[in-house]
């Protein structure tokens, strides 16, 4: 089809979660004419069944877990009793208050025209809109950028339409039924999800067995960091069963939930639940926009390039489509470069940059990790040194009794250049920003260990880790001499 000579809009964007939010405010922080449409509720995936709702629920169990453990502070509570129905109210709460943040209202306000139904790519540049509010009508824009998102990956398990299951997406609908916590519960999969979940609910008064088929939980962790929450979740309560594969489910005849049997190395086993949640992984949201029809799957894939366009110059993607890496900051991150290139590409484009993505889960003790780990510094044959804090050694840990976990820092040989970090410990998602920082400014372990950090703090620990990595690398010819200097001037 022929380029048309004229276009209603400069960009289209598809999908209001993250990705396309952002893109849609930069772009029409330029003056561009940008319609973003979507099918469901602003804010995607992360504001109302992601990021916002389990981090809500995540408070309120440790809080459980805060009242349950306060006799180590010397307070004594009553019995804890969970108000389950509370717990849900405040999660629906917490949407509610952070939903204006992505209302149409706001970016409607912000120069963005918001169209609320379902976006199909007609041509290269053509988009058809089934309203919501009825009706149908077509746009043509310049650019295009789809951002979808992902959608829980659920395998045909046998027997699995059976049981009812849940997902990362449907658990807070059902869950908001309940009058009381499931008595068991079965997470199939040990990464970021499962992990959160088990703990979370484990603490909310939940019997929970937490599956996952590789050997040990967040494969795509530092082997210490997996070992230190598998640890934590045991110590906690959760049944954790890893090396396991899900094989078939059924149902149990007169009990709520059903059965799930298990294959390891040994053997078949067999598990019952009252309620099954598989966080098996999210895969992009491809079909019914029209994808096909112009290519721009590879089998079954999603493609870009390192511009995030695909085969068509002029439609790129971000976010949870595009890929490589399903977080929100990542997805926003991602959304500067689509709107970017989108509008301007045929004069200047941008590579994304990739390098530095730091991720966390939100356990406890909560993990965060940015760069390398030790695995795959391994697996590449990257040289690097090990620099190593306990945290169990730092004061504010100690006084708040969070006095668990470490930092592992990864150098060049012989130099303070930071090739990766990991973080286990209180408030790791916030303490690894300074190595973030870092790391993207060309700082090393010198610069932070010159820094002033406040006491008592978490972010001393930052200090503390780069001031072993002094020590381990003092210049001792140099210290022989000042003893000598020293020893001289002393008479």
């Amino acid at each position: 089809m022929r380029k048309p000579k004229k276009f209603d809009r400069n960009i289209i964007v598809i999908g209001a979660g993250a990705a396309g939010l952002v893109s849609a405010y930069i772009s029409a922080a330029v003056n561009a004419r940008v319609t973003l449409i979507e099918s469901g509720s602003m804010g995607g995936d992360c504001l109302n069944t992601g990021c916002v709702p389990s981090k809500a629920l995540i408070k309120c169990a440790r809080v459980a877990h805060s009242a349950r453990t306060a006799d180590q502070f010397g307070i004594r509570l009553p019995e804890l009793k969970v108000d389950f129905p509370g717990v849900m109210r405040h999660v629906r709460e917490s949407i509610q208050k952070i939903e204006p943040h992505d209302s149409v209202e706001r970016y409607s306000e912000l120069g963005v025209e918001v169209i609320q139904g379902y976006a199909r790519l007609l041509d290269p540049w053509t988009v058809k809109i089934t309203l919501a509010s009825g009706g149908e009508k077509s746009l043509r824009a310049r650019a295009i950028i789809l951002a979808t998102g992902a959608e829980p990956i659920v395998p045909p398990f046998p027997g699995l339409e059976s049981v009812n299951y849940l997902t990362s997406e449907t658990l807070w609908n059902r869950f908001s039924e309940l009058h009381e916590v499931p008595q068991s519960l079965v997470l199939l999969g040990g990464g970021a999800i499962g992990c959160e979940l088990a703990q979370a609910f484990t603490r909310l008064g939940s019997r929970v067995t937490l599956v996952e088929r590789d050997d040990r939980l967040l494969p795509l962790e530092d082997l210490e960091v997996s070992a230190a929450v598998s640890k934590a979740l045991q110590l906690e309560g959760v049944h954790l069963l890893t090396g396991h594969e899900a094989v078939s489910f059924g149902g149990r005849e007169g009990h709520r939930g059903g059965l799930l049997n298990l294959r390891n190395a040994e053997g078949e086993i067999q598990v019952t639940f009252d309620e099954v949640i598989l966080a098996l992984g999210r895969r992009a949201r491809t079909e019914g926009f029209g994808l096909e029809k112009l290519e721009l799957l590879q089998d079954g894939k999603f493609i870009t390039d390192a511009y995030l366009r695909t085969r068509y110059p002029h439609i790129l993607a971000a976010g949870d489509l595009a890929g490589p890496y399903q977080f929100t900051h990542m997805a926003s991150h991602q959304a500067w470069y689509a709107a970017v290139n989108g509008l301007f590409g045929d004069i200047k484009k941008f590579a994304v940059d990739y390098n530095l993505v730091p991720r966390a889960v939100f356990v406890d003790p909560e993990v965060a990790s940015v760069g390398l780990s030790e695995h795959e510094a391994k697996q590449r044959g990257t040289a690097y040194e090990v620099t190593r804090y306990g945290i169990d050694d730092l004061d504010r840990a100690i006084v708040d009794g969070a006095a668990e976990g470490f930092i592992k820092v990864l150098t060049v040989p012989g130099k303070d250049k930071i090739l990766g970090v990991s973080i286990v410990g209180e408030n790791a998602a916030e303490l690894i920003a300074e190595f973030v920082f870092a790391m993207k400014q060309g700082l090393g372990l010198n610069k932070i260990l010159s820094t002033i950090h406040i006491y008592p703090t978490m972010t001393e620990a930052n200090k503390f880790v780069a001031g072993n990595w002094k020590r381990a690398h003092a210049p001792k010819r140099l210290l022989r001499w000042l003893e000598l200097f020293h020893r001289w001037r002393r008479g």
